[in-house]
């Protein structure tokens, strides 16, 4: 018999390993003396670099949609803590050090959570989609992605609305699973969001134009099966386009999807080779 670890025996001794990697995150960040972005402002700059809105409330499979409703508030919660946020030069942006701990103190409500490659819920659940819509808009600028961490490999709802490609999402949780982007140009950055009810709203923007344009799309997406298993592959890319000429100066792999679907497919689906 495969012998537990110690986070796997009781939940308290889960919460004990989960209180051990914030602090050794704290730990690190103190003495790493990391620039952490920190200034904000309500004054928008003058260039929009990228904007995107994401619809809160998703039927995702069978998931109780007071979850959703929740995540909602979560999110409006949140969103107060980023945005005007100015990243400067030598900076880094952190999704929890701006945020902080989600309690119900303050106000967060359970939401819907990833644990053990399944839907589950906690307080401050729903935050993945603000990181979410960060990620996307960064991928559209110069900024250098220092920490990211996927759902990897599962495909755990079927698609409702979906505007980007699958693969791009994020996977956060306080502190120790983290997103973070590092401005390595000489051009300041901002990050503006807020929610209006039925979208969580974005905008990168920055002192100066770009570069550079990028294109973010998917190739060769399809469904495979694996035995008694499907899942959902495809290649993500990232085109570098010089904003003078117009050529493509680059293009990056970004992601390579493999991912078992956790959902039943339709039958149209089901033959996907």
């Amino acid at each position: 018999m495969k012998r537990k670890l110690f986070c796997e025996i009781s939940p308290f001794t889960y919460r004990l390993s989960v209180e051990k990697e914030i602090l050794k995150r704290h730990l690190r960040d103190f003495i790493s003396k990391t620039p952490f972005a920190h200034e904000r402002t309500e004054e928008p700059l003058p260039v929009l670099v990228y904007s995107h809105n994401s619809l809160i409330r998703r039927r995702l499979g069978n998931v109780n949609m007071q979850l959703q409703e929740n995540k909602a508030v979560n999110l409006a919660l949140a969103v107060k803590h980023i945005d005007g946020l100015l990243i400067r030069p030598g900076e880094t942006f952190s999704v929890w050090r701006q945020v902080g701990r989600t309690t119900k103190r303050k106000g967060y409500k359970e939401g819907l959570t990833i644990a053990k490659g399944a839907p589950s819920q906690g307080i401050g659940g729903g935050l993945c989609q603000l990181s979410n819509l960060i990620h996307w808009m960064v991928l559209h600028s110069e900024l250098t992605i220092t920490e990211h961490h996927h759902h990897d490999g599962l495909d755990l709802f079927p698609d409702f609305g979906r505007q980007i490609p699958f693969g791009t999402g994020t996977s956060i949780s306080y502190n120790y699973i983290d997103y973070r982007v590092r401005n390595d140009t000489t051009n300041t950055y901002q990050l503006r969001l807020w929610v209006d009810g039925e979208y969580l709203c974005g905008e990168l923007r920055a002192m100066e134009v770009q570069p550079h344009t990028f294109h973010i799309h998917v190739e060769d997406e399809h469904f495979s099966q694996e035995g008694d298993f499907f899942y959902r592959n495809g290649k993500v890319y990232r085109d570098i386009i010089d904003r003078t000429t117009g050529n493509c100066v680059e293009r990056q792999l970004i992601r390579t999807n493999h991912a078992r679907v956790m959902y039943e497919l339709p039958s149209s689906d089901n033959n996907a080779g």
